[in-house]
């Protein structure tokens, strides 16, 4: 028994010892190994190019990055790998780092394929203006080259019902993407929506079709979701209302279209931001054709760019006998099916 009890003091010390080294890339601390010479710290945005063969040992990749300067420690890198599984996972490719990254940044970018220097997140229920923003940040190209490009013309069968004339507006698919330095706006744009095209499939583009929707309505609608939504089981119910409204020529009177419309105005834009969050009356009547309120139909295009989970609610929404809902304190919403209980329920949870 006492023999039992201390292999399991020195299973539980080896995990937590792991555990140290994963989080301080100190692998001497656990092998009384030699730490790395210090040397000249790498020049900040100091790039090389590493080259992954198919069949290369996970130890000759490990190498090859210590010896440019990427990593601090191929025995690290080794470790890293093994504890993730990613054995015979790593994508052969010539990849782009900076010297000195975090190893796990490296591994989980060779596990992925991922040979472009440059990660943009794109995030659910953003407008084109503000990724223009996210790409000049990160150093992919500029907004104003970006917001030029998104004018353009590209050649997706998706982009059909598009009207002439509007831009790509809710086409740019949420995701993270890995861009190489030096790219053309349109090239990245052209990216992303290869992206689109792979997750909005043609499968689920039928079954819209199927249901009488097109692709630019789905996305119209689908932003309008995803902006309102906040807990993710209620974007088909919250869709399925939308759907109803529209049907009985109710307007939607949706917060975050009257938020884009006010988003249009640099004014407001320079005091609010995109997206003001305090909605006043005289803002509930500005004149423009994204205010649902005013207006009883969808706005002529998308407010926002949606993710997946928001467009397939549109396409598959929850059949209920809804017809209003509020926001509640934590994002949630209340429900109704008659004016009276929506009454109520304003009564008790404010809002709209």
């Amino acid at each position: 028994m006492r023999f039992l009890y201390l292999l399991g003091i020195l299973a539980t010390t080896a995990v937590v010892g792991i555990g140290v080294w994963q989080i301080t890339e100190t692998p001497g601390m656990l092998l009384k190994e030699a730490p790395p010479t210090v040397g000249p710290r790498p020049t900040p945005g100091e790039t090389v190019l590493i080259t992954v063969q198919a069949g290369e040992s996970v130890q000759d990749v490990g190498e090859k990055l210590e010896d440019q300067g990427v990593i601090s420690s191929a025995l690290l890198f080794r470790v890293l790998v093994g504890l993730e599984g990613y054995q015979g996972k790593l994508v052969a490719g010539d990849y782009e780092f900076e010297k000195g990254m975090p190893t796990a940044e490296v591994v989980e970018r060779i596990r992925r394929g991922a040979t472009a220097p440059l990660v943009v997140t794109i995030r659910e229920g953003l407008r084109a203006e503000e990724i223009a923003e996210l790409m000049e940040a990160k150093k992919v190209i500029s907004a104003a080259d970006f917001l030029q490009a998104i004018d353009g013309s590209y050649d997706f069968t998706f982009l059909r019902s598009k009207p002439f004339g509007a831009n790509l507006e809710g086409y740019l698919f949420p995701d993270t993407y890995f861009f190489s330095r030096n790219l053309t706006a349109e090239e990245v744009v052209q990216h992303i929506l290869e992206t689109f095209d792979q997750r909005f499939d043609a499968d689920l583009r039928q079954e819209a079709a199927a249901a009488g929707l097109s692709v630019h309505t789905v996305l119209t609608l689908a932003s309008i979701v995803e902006r309102e939504a906040q807990v993710a089981d209620e974007r088909p119910v919250i869709a399925g209302v939308f759907l109803k409204r529209l049907r009985l020529g109710i307007p939607l009177e949706a917060d975050p279209t009257v938020q884009y419309a006010l988003g249009n105005d640099p004014q407001s834009v320079a005091r609010y931001g995109y997206w003001k969050k305090d909605l006043t009356q005289q803002d509930l009547e500005v004149d423009s054709p994204y205010n649902t309120y005013r207006r009883a139909r969808l706005p002529p295009g998308p407010i926002a760019n949606p993710g997946l989970d928001s467009i397939t609610a549109v396409v598959r929404p929850a059949q209920t006998n809804y017809l209003y809902f509020v926001a509640k304190a934590d994002g949630s919403h209340a429900f109704a099916e008659t004016l009276e209980e929506h009454t109520r329920n304003i009564e008790q949870y404010g809002g709209r």
